[in-house]
Formats: C-alpha cells, structure tokens, sequence
C-alpha cells in the first residue's frame, strides 16, 4: 500500500486529543478557569507535568501519555514524509473526523483568532468590548466545532 494513503488510516488509529486551551475567566472579581471560552478570556498554559515517574523509579504513565508518546514517535517517523510538526500532526489528529466543511472553518478560524486577538490589545473602551465579544464568538464557534 502507498505510504501517503495510509497517512489518512494512521491519523484515526493513533487519534488522541491534544490538550484543548484553557481559559482563565474572570466575572465579578471571581476567577475561574474552564476549556470552554468566555468573554475576555486569556489562554493559559497548563501543560501536565510529563516527568513525575522519575522520582520513583517506577513509570506510572497514564493511557493517555503514553498515548501522546506513541504520537509523538510515529510523528517524528512520518516527518520527512509529510514535512508537518507535531503540533501540526495534533491538529491533524483532532480534526480528521470533521466534515470537509467543517475542515475548512476550522482553517479560517486558524487565522481569524490571531488577527482578534491582536485586536483585544490594540484596542480600548467600547471597540475593546466589541474586539472582546468577536474574539469569544470565534473561540465558542472553535470550541463547537472541535477544532
């Protein structure tokens, strides 16, 4: 079988999610933090701690790490072929049981989120609001989507 056409069969049988983002939300004065986007949200990194194993001796790996170490071998395997990172493999990897169409709003959303961000800075006052409102409706309509 041609190794390109079983890229496809590789991406479902090795699927794992990649840790969503996490937003940290403040209302009222209260923090919280959810994987679900909220108005005037900020993206935190909460990446788990991968090494804890070392202190004991023992590997206490849980089937989603080792899951993510699978991945993460074939994707360094299948590098010189594709030309496509990890993260760009992870993606991959959540995305390959879209629709096309849903594909598709997933690619424009990659590069509309940037550009809104970008907008939450630059701005102040009631267009900051507005740019706030656009960047959550963006990030919901990513989330829904499960890009």
């Amino acid at each position: 079988m041609n190794l390109l056409l079983s890229i496809p069969l590789l991406l479902l049988v090795t699927h794992a999610w990649a840790a969503p983002p996490v937003y940290r939300c403040e209302n009222a004065g209260k923090v919280s933090y959810s994987d679900s986007p909220c108005v005037g949200a900020k993206v935190i990194d909460a990446t788990p701690n991968e090494g804890v194993d070392k202190m004991s001796g023992k590997s206490r790996k849980s089937t989603e790490l080792q899951r993510t170490e699978l991945n993460r071998s074939i994707d360094d395997a299948l590098k010189p072929l594709t030309g496509k990172s990890r993260e760009e493999m992870d993606v991959l990897r959540r995305r390959v049981k879209l629709q096309p169409r849903e594909q598709g709003e997933c690619r424009q959303l990659d590069s509309h989120l940037p550009e809104l961000e970008l907008a939450t800075q630059r701005y102040t006052g009631n267009a900051k609001a507005q740019a706030d409102v656009a960047l959550y409706q963006a990030r919901k309509r990513y989330f829904d989507l499960g890009c």
